[in-house]
């Protein structure tokens, strides 16, 4: 797994790639939350990239998702496909967050 992260105006761009493990999942935690404590409350995560993503990273999908909408701020999903889809529509993530694409 491969990540890109680069601030944008006032959102916080990320691109995922390949597949999403416990060990990634720390890993974009850590990341992620490190912005979150530098004020960055907007995120867009493109996981068009991603050919997988288990438990944990849903999680930690979700745990961005609350402390951003906490601080007023909001997570987009960008282009979801195949299993990744299918995982969020079947855990009804799709709910949760905008979905783009």
């Amino acid at each position: 797994m491969t990540s890109h992260i680069e601030v944008i105006g006032n959102q916080v761009i990320v691109q995922l790639n390949g597949s999403i493990y416990v060990e990634e999942a720390t890993a974009i935690r850590e990341q992620l939350l490190e912005y979150i404590e530098q004020g960055h409350v907007n995120f867009v995560i493109n996981l068009g990239s991603v050919d997988y993503i288990d438990s944990s990273g849903l999680g930690v999908l979700v745990a961005i998702q609350k402390r951003a909408l906490q601080k007023n701020g909001k997570v987009v999903i960008r282009d979801l496909r195949g299993l990744v889809r299918e995982l969020f529509e079947l855990t009804r993530l799709t709910s949760v967050f905008e979905i783009e694409g």
